[in-house]
């Protein structure tokens, strides 16, 4: 597949840049925000275009142009308030959903949070807002006639990936590597099992091949 990696100069993004790139089956464009990183990217060989999760629909259609996938990891980060929240992890996740559908992207890959799907898990918490904006944001994900994976990782760690985890549709809480969470999303590109689904992920005893197949 040829893939749109949207937030690829974020954490998990970096990961999922170097994984495609030494990839067999897959080619990487990587949609960055600041011209800067455009360079940083066509350094290291990679592909990339510009594109702004608060410009329009239009515009993230032209990045995700002749892409057959689009893998949303882009986030408003922990610095910002609600309103970055807002604008970015719901309304410049549902634009990407809008310019996936424009640009004949079929396939598409968001990563969530863990229990994004039970309103029960964040009752209370100072993360609602970004609960919140991640459960609508899968929801709407959901109702589209995109082929979706939601993949709800527990917390992000920058340890080096152990390529052993564990996926179920509800988790208890717990944590992962950031370069696992990029493994598991190139894994599940191409397995039939994990069309249309979303599930939790943490750090386990599985390796990712076995796990995506039994989701």
């Amino acid at each position: 597949m040829k893939v749109l990696v949207i937030g690829a100069n974020g954490q998990i993004g970096k990961h999922l840049v170097r994984l495609l790139q030494d990839s067999d089956e897959h080619t990487v464009k990587a949609m960055v925000r600041k011209k800067e990183q455009i360079d940083t990217m066509k350094n290291i060989g990679v592909d990339a275009v510009l594109g702004n999760l608060e410009g329009s629909v239009a515009e993230i259609a032209e990045a995700a142009k002749g892409s057959d996938a689009v893998i949303f990891t882009a986030g408003s980060g922990a610095s910002t308030g609600p309103d970055k929240t807002l604008l970015i992890d719901l309304d410049g996740a549902v634009k990407s959903m809008e310019a996936a559908e424009k640009a004949g992207a079929d396939r598409f890959v968001i990563v969530s949070a863990v229990q994004a799907h039970n309103r029960e898990s964040w009752e209370g918490s100072p993360m609602s807002p970004y609960m919140v904006a991640k459960h609508y944001a899968d929801k709407i994900l959901e109702a589209s006639s995109l082929n979706y994976t939601i993949v709800r990782p527990g917390g992000l760690l920058n340890d080096p990936g152990t390529g052993k985890v564990s996926v179920a549709e509800n988790l208890e809480a717990g944590s992962i590597p950031r370069e696992d969470v990029a493994k598991v999303i190139i894994a599940s590109l191409n397995e039939e099992s994990t069309y249309r689904k979303g599930f939790d992920l943490m750090s386990g005893e599985t390796s990712v091949a076995d796990a995506v197949k039994k989701i």
